[in-house]
């Protein structure tokens, strides 16, 4: 159900409590009655010959169960939740009556908390105003992350030293995974033979990455997951991924410093 058909149930609902329509109740009456009264019979339930037809209004149904002597009793009607349960069937769950008057009460306590924690008593325009400000400021990150890993990668780029044949990068580098993968997989792009280890540290823990060109990987048969799963080790962690790409996690940072050194040995010598 849409929002404007939930609405419009909700409506429809409360002007029958409003209403205020007295329940007829008829105990005792024949099958053959209530099918000619109109009455609802839900499907799968199995009847007697006698039934019980329940009638509020232009609302008729057999039913077992309890009901209000009029639908004002039932106050207010809020629709909670709604979903399918069969083929064009569906349930919706309420509240009413105190549960409702309970439930808007505290809706309405955390509007104003909104309202005195945005000193606004425009809730929406404030709450709207942020997300656009937000949205312009994770924009503004986003381009000084870019810059910044791009004045990285040219830094990386100059300190490659050629070993056997291979361009070698060990380094600590002070960027989020996503632009140290992204950096990582332009330096392969850019560097002959490349076969680079990175350290970072990410939310509190230690990090490797391990990039490696298609050429080691065919010629020189160096795999980017074994040797991660190797180097992680010193920083008390684990890791894996592909032959040419792949990353480990730890919980010892001093131990960063141990895998870049090691990194080196790793260097094929033929």
């Amino acid at each position: 159900m849409s929002d404007t058909e939930i609405e419009a149930v909700s409506e429809l609902v409360n002007e029958k409590v409003r209403a205020n329509l007295q329940l007829d109740e008829q105990r005792g009456i024949t099958m053959q009655a209530a099918r000619e009264a109109g009455a609802m019979m839900l499907f799968g339930e199995k009847y007697g010959d006698s039934v019980r037809m329940i009638t509020f209004g232009s609302s008729v149904e057999l039913c077992g169960g309890t009901h209000v002597r009029k639908t004002g009793d039932i106050s207010q009607f809020i629709l909670r939740s709604e979903g399918a349960v069969a083929a064009g069937v569906r349930r919706i769950e309420a509240i009413s009556a105190t549960a409702a008057d309970a439930y808007i009460k505290a809706e309405l306590k955390h509007l104003q908390d909104v309202r005195e924690l945005l000193k606004s008593k425009e809730a929406v325009k404030s709450v709207s105003d942020l997300l656009a400000k937000n949205s312009r400021l994770e924009k503004e990150i986003e381009d000084l992350t870019h810059d910044k890993a791009m004045r990285i990668k040219h830094e990386l780029k100059s300190s490659a030293q050629q070993i056997n044949g291979i361009h070698f990068i060990a380094a600590q580098v002070d960027l989020p995974p996503a632009a140290l993968k992204d950096i990582s997989f332009q330096l392969r792009n850019e560097l002959e033979n490349l076969f680079a280890v990175f350290g970072s540290v990410q939310t509190g823990k230690p990090n490797l990455t391990c990039v490696i060109s298609d050429s080691l990987v065919a010629d020189k048969n160096m795999n980017a997951a074994t040797i991660i799963r190797n180097l992680a080790s010193e920083i008390k962690g684990g890791g894996g991924g592909q032959a040419f790409f792949a990353t480990a996690g730890g919980t010892e940072i001093q131990g960063l410093e141990r895998a870049l050194s090691l990194a080196k040995k790793m260097i094929p010598t033929e």
